[in-house]
């Protein structure tokens, strides 16, 4: 395993966890109520208030496969011949914009409604640097196998 994979796959998983904690943006609704949430608060705040399907549909593209993603990535680094791990990582890869999709679909919809604006905050950023990351490790860990 290259020495650039060995690092890229822990950092993607350690941003993942990080961009599921920490909050994703800032908004500001009537310029005195402000909400900071994490993923993990968003799923859980739309099953709370009765959206399960919703929060079903945001937690499998969001947390539930790209973490599936990591996972296997690190499998498929340490068992390069094996032909199974790179069909799954090939099969999860077709999801791995959606997860970034469903949060600036949050963002555009909390700047377009006109009561909120939003900021983003760290937890974002490590969310995309998870995304990258997973990307960049996918493309070498493919490259590898060919």
């Amino acid at each position: 395993m290259p020495v650039l994979l060995g690092f890229l796959i822990p950092i993607a998983a350690f941003s993942f966890a990080l961009g599921l904690t920490l909050p994703l943006l800032s908004m500001e609704r009537l310029y005195f109520l402000e909400d900071t949430p994490s993923l993990i608060q968003v799923v859980s705040g739309l099953y709370q208030d009765g959206e399960v399907s919703i929060a079903g549909l945001v937690f499998v593209f969001s947390v539930l496969l790209p973490a599936l993603k990591i996972l296997v990535l690190g499998i498929s680094a340490l068992h390069r011949s094996s032909d199974r791990w790179l069909r799954a990582l090939s099969y999860l890869g077709k999801w791995s914009m959606m997860d970034v999709m469903l949060v600036a679909l949050v963002i555009f919809a909390a700047k377009t409604s006109g009561l909120a604006s939003a900021q983003v905050l760290p937890g974002l950023w490590f969310y995309a640097g998870a995304t990258l990351s997973t990307a960049i490790a996918a493309f070498m860990v493919r490259r590898e196998a060919s």
